[in-house]
């Protein structure tokens, strides 16, 4: 059907619009319409408030033409599994009926096959694609805002920014796959080599439940109070250059785990090592200056579970709550990790303190630099 022939004020697309805006978004449809979009997803893309990145997506994914049923048909992966697979990706799933999957949904789905045939369980395969949804979700939302950047300008029509943005995305998504490709190849190599395996570990011909590590948890202190004060803007400035700092202090052996919003999450085979990249971001945080808060940091050693890049058991859960009683601009460690590197820094004792989900008293000892004056 050609633009000409639908009447898209009468299809119910121009609903609430008035004078020039009505005229832009008319002119936006008909140009959609004129290059092949069909009705159907320019119905949907008004519908969700995405029509101006119709253009864009285009260019990212090709055209939308399966339906999820179409795609398990040919590329022999069974539709319920694709469905599991989009949810643990966190991916929206369409209507059965409606072709909105284009190529890329094709091609993903015959990579399920070929890891089959390599033998990659489909238990380990939504395990995998959890973790690349999590992850990938944030790059995707970062890489994003470049193009959008690029394209915005005051008082610029919505026909001029979605075209705008279009071209801004073809210019730079052919260089989205061999940054990804790259970062994950140095992210595997750094794995290898900093993965440990042990001849108990061979002998046995399986990874252990557990291993030591030493984890450290940071956080801004007061971050919630400021959440009142400041507009949430100034406060998503404070998350990203507290990312900012911890990615910086985490060299090998130590590994930057996560940030969540308030707080970063560090980890390390080593002890010392840990507490000097922790002392160094605390330091850090103070050189920003009186308008970013100082941090607190709590550490612990232990056995814990690592999956999917994160940590589980008694040494996180406990950083995590020494975390909470330790002062502003100190890092606070239990008594197993001060054991572990005693000799490495200046200790004071800071008495036991009962944490909240942790079971008994904990002696706890403040941890300073052998360099550091007296305080």
């Amino acid at each position: 059907m050609s633009a000409e022939r639908i009447d898209f004020a009468a299809e119910g697309l121009l609903d609430g619009l008035e004078g020039k805006e009505r005229e832009e978004r008319l002119s936006l449809l008909e140009r959609f319409s004129a290059d092949g979009v069909p009705l159907e997803e320019l119905r949907r893309a008004t519908a969700n408030g995405t029509l101006m990145f119709v253009p864009a997506d285009r260019v990212i994914a090709g055209e939308e033409r399966y339906t999820l049923a179409q795609i398990a048909e040919l590329s022999g992966v069974e539709l319920d599994f694709l469905v599991a697979v989009r949810r643990a990706m966190g991916l929206p799933i369409a209507d059965k009926e409606e072709p909105v999957y284009s190529d890329i949904e094709l091609q993903a789905a015959g990579l399920i096959q070929v890891g089959r045939e390599a033998g990659v369980s489909d238990e380990e395969t939504l395990e995998l694609v959890r973790v690349l949804g999590r992850a990938l979700s944030q790059v995707a939302e970062s890489l994003r805002q470049f193009p959008l950047k690029r394209a915005l300008e005051p008082g610029i029509s919505e026909y001029d920014l979605a075209l705008r943005y279009a071209q801004s995305v073809a210019q730079l998504h052919p260089l989205v796959a061999p940054l990804l490709a790259n970062s994950l190849t140095l992210h595997l190599r750094h794995a290898a080599q900093s993965e440990v395996i042990s001849a108990m570990e061979r002998s046995g011909g399986r990874l252990p439940g557990s291993r030591e590590v030493a984890v450290c948890f940071a956080d801004l202190v007061g971050f919630t109070r400021l959440g009142e004060e400041v507009p949430p803007e100034e406060l998503g400035q404070l998350a990203v250059r507290l990312e900012a700092l911890a990615t910086e202090v985490a060299r090998p052996p130590v590994r930057l785990v996560k940030t969540i919003g308030d707080a970063a999450m560090l980890a390390a085979s080593e002890a010392a090592p840990l507490l000097d990249a922790a002392l160094e971001l605390i330091d850090g945080a103070d050189s920003e200056g009186e308008h970013f808060p100082q941090l607190r940091a709590g550490a612990a050693l232990g056995r814990a579970v690592p999956r999917a890049g994160d940590w589980f058991g008694r040494p996180v859960n406990l950083a995590s709550r020494v975390t909470a009683v330790a002062r502003p601009g100190s890092l606070l460690a239990e008594r197993e990790l001060h054991e572990a590197a005693r000799e490495d820094y200046r200790w004071s004792y800071a008495g036991e303190r009962r944490l909240r989900g942790i079971r008994g008293s904990v002696p706890l000892f403040r941890a300073r630099r052998l360099s550091a004056p007296p305080q």
